[in-house]
């Protein structure tokens, strides 16, 4: 880990998360984390077309875990992130939304905006997360914005404008 202290951020509207990765991809940025803002990007974008689209099926041990938390300790975790507006570090993710480097950003930051609109404008049903259980809409999109700040507080610009 970077001896780069990470930034406070608090998103209330997804134009706020496009904003800030503009301001980024602008300015330049270094990196309080492991991730750059490609791999960022492209977790984000992975995580945001859930709700959409629905969860990948995952191994049974791991969908056996997840049933078992989701009953135990998911709305609990939920209720917490959303009461805090903040996610903890370290935590697992699926290996699939872990991308390699890559030095593309321009690719992963248009997929992500264009992704970023459609959750934003987005009206219908959501999937229910594997961990979380159901949740209605405000509360999907409250979670995506919360899960932006997370990992967009480890790029901290160069410069600020």
């Amino acid at each position: 880990m970077s001896s780069i202290e990470r930034r406070n951020l608090s998103f209330q509207a997804f134009d706020e998360v496009l904003a800030d990765i503009d301001r980024i991809q602008v300015a330049g940025y270094t990196q309080a984390g492991k991730w750059n803002l490609s791999q960022i990007c492209s977790h984000l974008n992975d995580w945001m077309t859930f709700p959409l689209d629905g969860f990948p099926k995952q191994i049974l041990p791991i969908r056996v875990m997840l049933f078992l938390m989701k009953i135990t300790i998911g709305k609990s975790q939920f209720r917490t992130i959303l009461r805090r507006s903040q996610m903890k570090s370290g935590m697992p993710t699926m290996p699939e939304t872990v991308h390699p480097p890559s030095g593309d950003d321009a690719t992963a930051i248009e997929k992500f905006r264009q992704t970023v609109v459609r959750m934003r404008d987005y009206r219908g049903e959501v999937h229910p997360s594997p961990l979380f259980g159901t949740m209605d809409l405000d509360s999907a999109k409250r979670l995506q914005l919360i899960h932006c700040a997370h990992h967009l507080s480890f790029l901290v610009p160069q410069s600020e404008p």
